[in-house]
């Protein structure tokens, strides 16, 4: 039945009875983001995993630390030197949430601790050892074992260590970011005479040695012996400092603060750019991690050297730098790992010889990395490097592989005498370095290198090729191809990461392509798109009118609902329409990854909200957008798009976007039927989020299903070719494992790992 009421509710008035302070309807975006490193801890517990996977989740876990600590935590700090600094949307004062992130930062890391030591004796139970110095003192190594490690630490280790005696001819070092240091009080074994001495690790020197491995009866066939390196330096510290009793020693690990600022008023962005990266590794020291059994006079020491105030002190019991336990991903053991998992390539380019360009030419294609491979988006542009009738090649460049295939197709291009431009972002945070060395080999062959437009990120993802085409009776005309990814032009992360690229002739979509090139190159006014949608331009207010369409359709009586699929939920804007669309009755369900801010199934504000988190095999970073538009989700009468965007004031307000409605048929069938669907259906690797922020893992209760296994072994329905006839399992009703989208709401668990709710 229709509803009679026209007046939107007052959320800001709803909130406030609910919670009191009208703030109080958002959460803490740190607080939510912790929340989200949780999780990834969680999965380094997750004896569904294999070992060594489980071993690469805490590592991830430990570099998530290290950047929130050298980005977030660093702003704050900023902020807190500010005459009146601005209070989070959710009201707290920067002092207020730092003293909240560091008490549950500290949680968190000590978890790690204890997940590392767990991991650690499973490792020896399947013939992995990480050995410690007390493994050297209770008599573990042998002596043709020790006799290895000295030559090892000589012909290896040795010429790459800088002792440096602190004194007046010796200023402390320079300690660049995420660098591990030893400090050590030193005392003369003739004269007496004390001294403090600190030496710096390289940070290319690996942090564990492999001995070599051990035969005979009783020895694991796949047996595997590791020597952390500080362990070995402190075996063989005599050779550093000969003559010298050791009274006290202890390791410590460097974080500085990593945020850029760069003028609005720089005339050369690549010089400054080239600037800001240098003084960042000159960083404020924004964390110093030292081992717990530093002895307090070496503590304030270094503390006192980095200028270091206490509450930036952080002691470890155990292993620090816990992110290079990624390198005990390399060891070769596969039964300790996922299974080998080759991408297809679709069967859709296949039926065309290879030919991407035909392919595109014939029908619309999305492409579902990392399940379908990332080398299309390279063999479109390689072959539009080649093909002497492609006239001009356009490009957006935020994130690429340090040996570019990108960059060199586009070189290659521009060489040839093709109209390359390329539009390379340079503040992408920690590859600003290989961007400008991008931009540099471009215009070195000839491309037309831009930098967008200053004081907005671009960070669309657009590439648009445009061809000659020959007719039968001699005329030619042109012909225009584009490609819109949800990810980033990096063939690495495409195989982890899960994106969308949507290739298509539409004409009106190239040349809307084209208007946001030309915006980006000459400042021209981004008016008269036929069909793209573009941030700051028009994506805030297109939202906020699918929104109001929802709401429109409940209250007329029909079915309302939003799906959505995002990295990050923090827009105010953005909550408050979607708290107003629940308490009008739209039905909405967010697949949010990381950070989200808004509180769900909160009664009278969000009871038809449901938000939850997938964190599994691959990174969940593809953006989603799908409304019913008055009819049952999923239906091929929904509006269904793709972004590069996710709900963020930056990426609303302060960043090229772009946005594309998915019209092809078969397109729009696979988007929502298969890959919304799925994530909708996920329950192995699904959490589910409360109102106060809590996540609860799904039970898969009697219908398990996992959305990266489904995508693993079916193919996509735009992809598939002629000669692949079978459909995919349909996940509208049934089709999986009995299951469907009429039941797919599993239950999350009773508890949790009470860590995850601290």
């Amino acid at each position: 039945m229709a509803r009679s009421r026209k007046t939107p509710p007052n959320i800001p008035a709803i909130a406030e009875k609910l919670f009191g302070k009208p703030e109080r309807r958002y959460l803490n975006r740190e607080l939510s983001w912790l929340a989200f490193n949780a999780r990834v801890i969680e999965e380094a517990n997750n004896v569904r995993h294999p070992l060594l996977e489980r071993v690469r989740f805490l590592s991830i876990s430990a570099s998530n630390m290290d950047e929130f600590f050298m980005v977030r935590v660093a702003g704050l700090n900023d902020q807190l030197k500010w005459d009146n600094p601005e209070p989070s949307h959710d009201g707290m004062s920067p002092a207020q949430q730092l003293t909240k992130i560091l008490a549950r930062a500290g949680e968190l890391m000590q978890w790690q601790q204890e997940s590392w030591l767990t991991l650690r004796a499973e490792l020896a139970g399947q013939g992995i050892e990480v050995l410690d110095a007390a493994a050297f003192d209770e008599g573990a190594l042998n002596e043709s074992d020790m006799a290895w490690l000295k030559a090892y630490f000589f012909n290896n280790i040795f010429a790459t260590l800088t002792p440096i005696a602190i004194d007046p001819a010796h200023p402390f070092p320079f300690l660049p970011n995420r660098s591990m240091s030893a400090i050590f009080d030193l005392r003369h074994q003739e004269r007496g005479k004390r001294m403090i001495a600190v030496l710096p690790f390289p940070n290319k020197l690996g942090r564990f040695v492999k001995l070599p491995a051990r035969h005979g009866k009783g020895a694991h066939p796949s047996s595997v012996r590791l020597v952390q390196t500080e362990t070995l330096i402190q075996i063989f510290l005599d050779s550093l400092f000969p003559g010298y009793e050791v009274l006290a020693s202890g390791t410590f690990r460097v974080l500085r603060d990593s945020d850029l600022e760069v003028s609005d008023e720089a005339e050369d962005l690549v010089r400054t750019y080239e600037k800001a990266v240098k003084d960042r590794k000159r960083g404020e020291v924004i964390r110093l991690k030292v081992a717990r059994h530093m002895t307090p006079f070496l503590q304030r020491f270094v503390a006192e050297k980095l200028e270091v105030p206490p509450e930036y002190i952080i002691e470890v019991e155990g292993m620090l730098g816990l992110a290079a336990l990624s390198e005990l991903c390399d060891i070769d053991r596969p039964d300790l790992k996922f299974l080998p998992y080759t991408p297809r390539y679709p069967e859709r380019i296949s039926d065309f010889n290879g030919d991407c360009l035909a392919a595109i030419a014939a029908k619309d294609i999305v492409i579902h990395h990392p399940y379908e491979s990332f080398d299309v988006v390279v063999q479109f542009l390689r072959q539009a490097a080649q093909d002497e009738d492609v006239i001009s090649i356009k490009q957006t460049l935020y994130r690429t592989s340090n040996n570019s295939s990108i960059v060199k197709a586009l070189v290659e291009a521009a060489e040839s005498g093709k109209a390359v431009t390329a539009v390379v972002e340079l503040s992408a945070r920690f590859d600003e370095e290989a961007n400008i060395r991008w931009a540099r080999d471009l215009e070195h062959a000839g491309a037309q290198v831009v930098y967008g437009i200053v004081n907005m990120k671009t960070h669309a993802k657009i590439s648009l090729v445009t061809k000659r085409i020959h007719k039968e009776n001699g005329e030619t005309s042109l012909k225009s191809y584009v490609h819109f990814g949800t990810g980033n032009y990096h063939p690495v992360t495409a195989k982890i990461y899960t994106d969308l690229s949507f290739f298509t002739c539409d004409p009106e979509l190239c040349r809307d392509a084209a208007v946001l090139f030309n915006y980006l190159t000459g400042y021209a006014p981004p008016v008269g798109f036929s069909k793209l949608i573009m941030a700051p331009h028009n994506m805030r207010e297109t939202f906020m009118a699918l929104i109001d369409n929802e709401i429109a359709h409940a209250r007329a009586g029909r079915p309302a609902s939003i799906w959505a699929k995002m990295n990050a939920l923090v827009d105010s804007q953005m909550m408050d329409a979607l708290y107003r669309a629940s308490t009008e009755g739209v039905k909405i369900d967010l697949v949010v990854r990381g950070v989200c801010c808004l509180r769900p199934g909160i009664k009278g504000l969000s009871e038809n909200i449901r938000i939850k988190s997938i964190v599994g095999r691959f990174l969940e970073h593809s953006r989603i957008y799908c409304f019913g538009n008055g009819h049952a989700m999923p239906s091929n009468k929904a509006r269904v798009f793709i972004s590069s965007a996710d709900w963020m004031n930056r990426n609303l307000s302060r960043r090229v976007e772009f946005m594309v409605e998915i019209e092809n048929a078969t397109v729009h069938e696979q988007v929502l039927d298969q890959i919304m669907a799925a994530n909708m259906l996920d329950n192995l690797q699904s959490w589910e989020m409360d109102g106060d922020g809590h996540y609860a893992r799904l039970q898969p209760g009697d219908h398990p299903f996992s959305a990266h296994e489904y995508f693993m072994t079916n193919p996509s329905l735009s992809g598939r070719g002629k000669a692949l006839k079978q459909s995919f399992p349909s996940l509208r009703s049934g089709g999986v494992s009995g299951g469907g989208l009429m039941g797919y709401g599993a239950k999350p668990e009773a508890s949790v790992n009470e860590k995850d709710k601290a």
